[in-house]
């Protein structure tokens, strides 16, 4: 076992309990709230820094998964079967506790599937679709491919805008939490310190699980076929099954936090569906760091953070929009792998790192 390699997440755990302690000590928990949607944010990030940092595929389309993930819950969670309550399927759905009754904002009856059904329904549909879509455009490359995963996310786009049962321009509201074991629900009512370490939890582990993918075989056949395609093809490795396979893992690891956020902030709109999210999310990679887990995701958390504070209104597009022209012009290897930065940041070191 290298334990050097998990350093880094024993750092980073060591840091989310010193900034919530910093938090608490000042006053200032409501930063919180925050913090805990730049982590579910940040598991995008995490998704596209594998995608793009090892396999080498750019995609303009991760804001559609982000959104399936979370509409896909957020529908079946706020879908009423109180009028079908007799129904067989519905009864034998409620003896095996697949549905839940609760309450809406009006004191009304909901009879609606399990927040965690849906989840895991939510993330089952994100990748069938991401295997779809990524069995034929992922045989593009360059700038075909990024067009084709752009009008995806476009596609996407409309369909949420257009159907009634996306809300359209209102979106989804009044979606329940999920609840996890000592009844606490991950939700903004709840406590915020309980969210925030569940939150991080997450995030946490999924950089392990990201850790561990780079720093095996698999991993070494995608820093490979980012390097040369053909080369690697030349050698035996099934470039276009590691190719896919990274896709949907990076597509459910979106999914996943399209989930989370829609749950803990009870609703989810058509802003979180739009080009311009799937162009922050890669610009925020291309600053980390190409091939650079926690560069990313440290520039994830900054960026979003400042963002979801306000920061950067009314100019925020255009703030990422000209951070993604900036890097691709003077930073191509990120503003963390920079040379004058090399000697102070200690996750810029080696291009295999996670």
């Amino acid at each position: 076992m290298h334990v050097a390699r998990y350093l880094p997440v024993i750092g980073g755990a060591l840091a989310v309990v010193l900034a919530q302690a910093v938090l608490s000590a000042t006053d200032t928990t409501y930063y919180m709230t925050q913090l805990i949607m730049s982590a579910y944010y940040g598991l995008v990030v995490i998704g596209l820094a594998l995608l793009m940092g090892y396999a080498g595929q750019v995609s303009l389309g991760h804001a559609g998964f982000f959104a399936i993930g979370g509409y896909t819950s957020a529908v079946l969670t706020t879908w009423n079967l109180v009028g079908c309550r007799d129904a067989p399927w519905v009864a034998a759905c409620s003896r095996l506790g697949l549905v839940a009754e609760r309450t809406d904002l009006y004191g009304a009856a909901i009879l609606s599937f399990s927040p965690w059904l849906a989840a895991v329904a939510a993330l089952v549909l994100a990748g069938l679709i991401a295997l779809a879509i990524g069995l034929p455009i992922l045989r593009l490359r360059g700038h075909y491919l990024a067009m084709a995963t752009l009008g995806f996310g476009l596609i996407i786009h409309r369909v949420v805008l257009g159907t009634e049962v996306f809300g359209q321009a209102d979106g989804i509201s009044n979606v329940p939490p999920l609840g996890l074991a000592g009844g606490l629900e991950i939700n903004w009512r709840a406590p915020r310190v309980e969210n925030y370490y569940v939150a991080w939890a997450v995030v946490l582990a999924a950089m392990v699980l990201a850790i561990n993918l780079v720093h095996s075989r698999v991993g070494r056949a995608l820093r490979s076929i980012h390097q040369s395609e053909e080369a690697a093809h030349s050698l035996g490795i099934d470039t276009y099954r590691y190719k896919l396979a990274t896709f949907v893992l990076s597509a459910l690891l979106a999914a996943a936090g399209g989930v989370l956020l829609t749950h803990y902030n009870g609703s989810i709109g058509p802003s979180e569906v739009t080009v311009m999210k799937s162009v922050r999310y890669v610009a925020i990679v291309a600053v980390g760091g190409m091939a650079n887990l926690w560069g990313a995701l440290a520039m994830g958390i900054l960026l979003n953070f400042l963002s979801l504070r306000g920061v950067f209104d009314p100019y925020d597009d255009v703030v990422f929009g000209g951070i993604l022209i900036a890097v691709m012009l003077f930073l191509p290897q990120g503003l963390l792998r920079a040379p004058e930065l090399r000697t102070l940041w200690p996750f810029s070191r080696g291009r295999s790192h996670g």
